[in-house]
């Protein structure tokens, strides 16, 4: 069976080799440029990169890295991702533009591509977010087909072995930990061949024509409470864009996000002048001193694109990457610094 990484190589062939690599501070990539959270970013980039190259809208560009790490049943977003605690797997997503233009759908059942189901609220709605059995419909009438809403090998697996204690411990950088490091009473994103991996996927880009966007996707928290809803699709929180100033995304613990406002807080901190990494030190910093105590037990990751092409990440604790595409530095895996 293939590892993770290597599956990665294999599935990124078409884009320039990717590394990982160390940030320096205020590295200017230029534009046009797609990032995207964690390692497995290059199958959410390798759907946006096509759209860059050829002088597309950064819209278009997230909107179809959502679709390809939606469609990678490898990765554990989408339908292929681990269900709640009842058994069910319910998505969320967000996409935003260059105008404020904005649309999420959460708690959404049996539909592949909630990125697009955003889309379409956005482009044909008044509103901005539709909700469980509302958002489904919508879909279905939009022609979304309902899929039959039956797990994915991985995800029953991992369910039957929660089944045995039903116990609900999230695990720090459980999107990004590999075989044996794994100490928890279970492993809600472990595959059939062993790997864990990421449940929330969250991609920003600049286009050659100076626009920003960027959409976040994901099947949430593994066996959370039937209902729950984190940040990923909620406008400020797990994803914002000002295309006067910059665009913000990011990954972990969705409530302690929602509590700051994270994305919108980085953003912000770009519009006083501070960098991307600056930026995004700040709000981490800002979410650590919440609750010193509690910060040591939970993971979050923003990762910042502003509008002069500048990229920065900054997350809680170590082990939070982030994946570059542009046609300046090829496509590349980079470790982001950490406050604790």
């Amino acid at each position: 069976m293939k590892s993770r990484r290597s599956f990665l190589r294999l599935s990124t062939f078409s884009l320039p080799f990717f590394s990982f690599a160390d940030f320096s501070e205020n590295h200017i990539a230029g534009k046009p440029i797609v990032v995207s959270t964690w390692d497995s970013g290059t199958i959410a980039n390798s759907g946006a990169w096509p759209i860059l190259q050829q002088g597309g809208k950064a819209i278009d560009a997230v909107e179809k890295a959502g679709i390809a790490i939606e469609n990678n049943i490898n990765c554990c977003v989408g339908l292929g991702g681990n269900p709640d605690r009842d058994g069910r797997v319910t998505l969320d997503s967000c996409i935003m533009d260059d105008r404020f233009n904005c649309g999420s759908v959460a708690f959404l059942e049996r539909i592949k591509h909630p990125v697009s189901v955003a889309r379409k609220v956005m482009e044909t709605t008044p509103h901005v977010m539709l909700v469980g059995e509302g958002a489904q419909k919508f879909a279905v009438a939009n022609g979304f087909p309902l899929e039959s809403g039956k797990l994915s090998a991985g995800a029953q697996k991992a369910y039957r072995k929660w089944l045995e204690k039903s116990e609900y411990k999230p695990v720090i950088n459980i999107e990004n930990q590999k075989p044996g490091k794994d100490k928890s009473a279970f492993a809600p994103n472990k595959l059939d061949d062993g790997t864990l991996n990421h449940d929330t996927m969250g991609t920003i880009a600049l286009d050659a024509a100076g626009n920003l966007s960027g959409m976040c996707t994901t099947s949430g928290m593994g066996f959370k409470m039937r209902g729950r809803v984190g940040d990923s699709p909620i406008i400020g929180a797990g994803l914002y864009v000002d295309n006067e100033v910059g665009a913000v995304t990011c990954s972990g613990q969705g409530e302690e996000v929602i509590r700051m406002c994270g994305s919108h807080l980085v953003v912000e901190f770009m519009r006083q002048g501070l960098s991307p990494k600056e930026a995004c030190r700040r709000a981490i910093e800002r979410i650590v001193n919440r609750d010193r105590a509690r910060a040591k037990d939970f993971q979050v990751g923003f990762i910042a694109l502003n509008r002069k092409g500048e990229i920065g990440a900054f997350s809680v604790q170590k082990g939070f990457n982030y994946t570059v595409t542009s046609a300046s530095i090829n496509q590349k895996i980079y470790d982001a610094e950490h406050f604790l």
